[in-house]
């Protein structure tokens, strides 16, 4: 009988870990927003790079203020997209900080420019044409195809 008990118990403990709670959820979706799966998370927490334990009470206080994991989950993830479309860093902190603001926070959008041969480009709506600005500061009509214009990402500019 008493065998029976220990295997029984061994075998609850073993569910009992293997099963993530709440919290934990919550503090691993976060890691997951970051880039980094559930080995590199563990990986990370053993070299002592990661400490587990400093975002357990932030997420505690979420999963409060959310009301359910899946809630939370979802705050998590937009804050992240919102911080990194900034590239701004954010933790869980973040996320009570936005929460009045999450159904506002959008990601930044993506700003594509006209060049052609590498010079900047301008759409004149009155006259209904292309210039390509030279490196003088000089505007020349566009004569070419629309195929011909490439269209880059604008990096926001950094003031020091």
């Amino acid at each position: 009988m008493k065998k029976k008990r220990k295997k029984k118990k061994k075998i609850k403990i073993k569910k009992r870990k293997e099963k993530e709670t709440k919290i934990q959820q919550i503090v691993n979706h976060y890691f997951y927003t970051k880039g980094l799966s559930l080995n590199q998370i563990k990986n990370n927490a053993k070299k002592k790079k990661i400490i587990y334990s400093r975002f357990t009470r932030p997420a505690k206080q979420l999963l409060e203020l959310a009301g359910s994991v899946k809630k939370a989950k979802k705050a998590i993830d937009i804050v992240a997209q919102w911080a990194k479309s900034r590239h701004l860093d954010y933790a869980i902190e973040t996320v009570f900080k936005k929460w009045l603001e999450l159904d506002r926070l959008k990601p930044k959008e993506v700003v594509k420019k006209p060049f052609f041969q590498g010079q900047p480009m301008v759409w004149s709506s009155t006259e209904k044409k292309w210039y390509v600005i030279t490196e003088d500061g000089e505007w020349k009509e566009f004569a070419g195809d629309e195929k011909d214009i490439k269209w880059k990402i604008s990096k926001p500019r950094t003031t020091a």
